[in-house]
């Protein structure tokens, strides 16, 4: 059985009903959307998402920073004035 990660729950019926209500009783806490018992999905607040985008974007952005360092040594001098 696959963990849920979030503290609260919900089935997809129940988020049918009245998402605008679950969204609300959350308070802002990620709400996992159970199928058969198992997280189907996680509804988290916009903000939240936003941050997380944010995240790994500095992540990939960190990776190709360190891909970059290591072919240094393949670089072409150019001096400021060139440019």
């Amino acid at each position: 059985m696959r963990q849920v990660l979030a503290d609260f729950s919900v089935s997809i019926s129940e988020l049918k009903k009245n998402p605008s209500a679950l969204i609300a009783e959350a308070s802002g806490s990620p709400v996992a959307v159970l199928n058969h018992n198992k997280p189907a999905a996680y509804l988290i607040p916009a903000a939240t998402y936003e941050a997380l985008m944010d995240t790994i974007e500095d992540y990939e952005l960190g990776k190709l920073v360190e891909e970059r360092r290591n072919d240094k040594d393949q670089a072409v001098s150019v001096s400021l004035d060139d440019l």
